[in-house]
Order: C-alpha cells, then sequence, then structure tokens
C-alpha cells in the first residue's frame, strides 16, 4: 500500500460532535473546549451550525461561540451554513470557512433539512456565491454516500451529479460522507475511485463515521487512493440525528494513535487531543473512542 506521508485532520467534533447530544453543554463549556483544541496543533476546527435553534437545539449559541472563542492565527475556523439567512449570521462573526451541506438520498435530504435535492441545490449556489463573494472559502458536504436510512444504498452515479453542481458553484473542497457508518473497505475503494476519476483528490476529504467499526479501516484504503484529508471528532463524538442507530465519528485520538505509528505526519499533539476529550467528556455521555475507553479503565 502506499500512504501519504502527510494527513490533514479535521476537527468536527464541535459541530457534528455535539449536534446529537441530549443534554446542552454550557456555552462557556463549549467556548474552553474549542480553545483547548486550538492548541492542540490542528488547522482546522469546524466550530458549529448556524441553522435554525429548531433543528438542532444544541447549535443555537453558534453566534455567541464564534464570538467568544480565542482564535489561533494558524486555524481555520468553519461553521455549517444552511442559507442566505444563516449565512448573514455567519459572516456578522467572520468564520473563516463556510460549509454547505446535503445529501446525495432524497429521503434524507427530505427528512435533514426539509427540501428536495433539486430544491436544496439553488439555495445552496447562491450562498456560495455570496460566501465568496465575502472572500470566504466554501467547503461542501455530501452525505449518505455510502448508504442511506431510509434508502438504502445509493447510486455512485447519482453522487457524482451532486458533486458535479456543487464543484460547478465554485466551492474549495468536497466532503465525502459515510453518515450511518455502513461503509466497508471495498466500498470505499470503488466509490472513491470512480469519484476521482471526475475530480481531483486534492478537493476531497473523507467523512467517515464508525457505526460498524470500519471507520479506520476505510481511511487506510482512502489513504492508499491518495486521499489526504479526513473529518473526526475527539472521543469518537457525534451522530446524525436524522439516522437511527447512527454512531459517532471517526474518532481523532484514535485517528491519530495510528498515523503517527504509521510514520504518518498530522501536526497534532495526541496528548492535548488526550486532554481536550478529558474535558468534553465531563459534559456529554460517554465517549467511544478506544483511547479513551483504554484510558478510562486505567486505574490511577
Amino acid at each position: 500500500m502506499n500512504f501519504p506521508g502527510e494527513i490533514i485532520v479535521k476537527e468536527v467534533g464541535p459541530r457534528d460532535g455535539l449536534q446529537n447530544e441530549t443534554e446542552m453543554v454550557p456555552l462557556e463549556a463549549k467556548i474552553e473546549w474549542i480553545n483547548m483544541l486550538s492548541e492542540t496543533g490542528t488547522s482546522y476546527i469546524e466550530i458549529s451550525s448556524f441553522v435554525h435553534p429548531d433543528w438542532i437545539p444544541q447549535l443555537k449559541d453558534a453566534t455567541e461561540v464564534a464570538k467568544q472563542i480565542k482564535r489561533n492565527p494558524d486555524v481555520t475556523y468553519a461553521a455549517l451554513v444552511p442559507n442566505l439567512k444563516g449565512l448573514e449570521r455567519a459572516l456578522e462573526v467572520n468564520v473563516d470557512e463556510v460549509c454547505l451541506f446535503l445529501s446525495a438520498s432524497e429521503s434524507h435530504n427530505k427528512n435533514n433539512i426539509n427540501k428536495t435535492i433539486s430544491e436544496t441545490l439553488p439555495v445552496l449556489k447562491n450562498v456560495s456565491k455570496e460566501a465568496k463573494g465575502a472572500g470566504k472559502t466554501v467547503r461542501g458536504y455530501v452525505s449518505t454516500v455510502f448508504g442511506c436510512p431510509y434508502e438504502g444504498s445509493i447510486d455512485t452515479e447519482k453522487v457524482i451529479t451532486i458533486c458535479d453542481k456543487l464543484f460547478t458553484m465554485g466551492i474549495d473542497e468536497l466532503s465525502i460522507g459515510d453518515t450511518i457508518g455502513v461503509a466497508d473497505p471495498l466500498q470505499v475503494e470503488q466509490v472513491t475511485s470512480k469519484l476521482l476519476s471526475y475530480f481531483p483528490k486534492e478537493k476531497i476529504a473523507m467523512h467517515f463515521h464508525d457505526t460498524r467499526g470500519t471507520a479506520l479501516a476505510n481511511v487506510l484504503v482512502a489513504m492508499n487512493l491518495g486521499i489526504t484529508k479526513f473529518d473526526s471528532a475527539v472521543g469518537g463524538l457525534g451522530g446524525c440525528p436524522y439516522a437511527k442507530g447512527a454512531s459517532g465519528n471517526l474518532a481523532t485520538d484514535d485517528l491519530l494513535y495510528m498515523l503517527h505509528r504509521m510514520g504518518v505526519n498530522t501536526g497534532i499533539d495526541e496528548n492535548k487531543v488526550i486532554n481536550a476529550a478529558f474535558y468534553i467528556e465531563k459534559y456529554v455521555k460517554n465517549l467511544s473512542s478506544h483511547q479513551m475507553k483504554i484510558l478510562n479503565s486505567q486505574p490511577l
């Protein structure tokens, strides 16, 4: 296998990790946690989502989070933005990157944002245009690429069509999501290889969930194909609020353990990430990462 010497790990815990928590994490805790993450060496943190509070109550404090965190000039601070109203809020607090999202599945898209894919695309096009006009980079998310909780398998040709429409909008990067954690390494190889026959690998990131324990194996396959950007969340936080049974994201701490022992550079301090995991664990349900399970089971 031919692995890259360096990988960019994009921390999505403050957004994708917290959005499905049942108990509200205090604003002050979110700010402290993001400040801790900012000092780990990561170059990217997705801090929140500017969606309507009724959609995701856990992230209703996005404006205050963005205002109060201590920004590291070496970190890109991103946020999810569903529409022009959300973009207005995001620009008011000067996020660095605007993230757009839609699903490759009609049913999931309807359940997620109450619109069809064809209804969603013009909205995203306007957001991308305005964000680029404001000097922001724009990232796209395509979810349920490897499987949908309502429709099952998703046609890769449909995924390619959606990706092409997003790149035509001028997005800078596209994150390919295994939203409910059903992907296996062979499927990842097949789908990713097809995507890379249309789009440059430098503009593709992978977003795996670990519902069935295959996330790290899927990372290895994607790395072997030349993918160098991966989304993850500290402690394996997260899940999809519209996909029952979908467990957490690929855990940042588990990913770093594997990569660093393979000699792959990330620029991130594992110990600082673990400290950040212990901090946020005081406010959320038990973290699911292997690293945290081991550390929590050790005697003091």
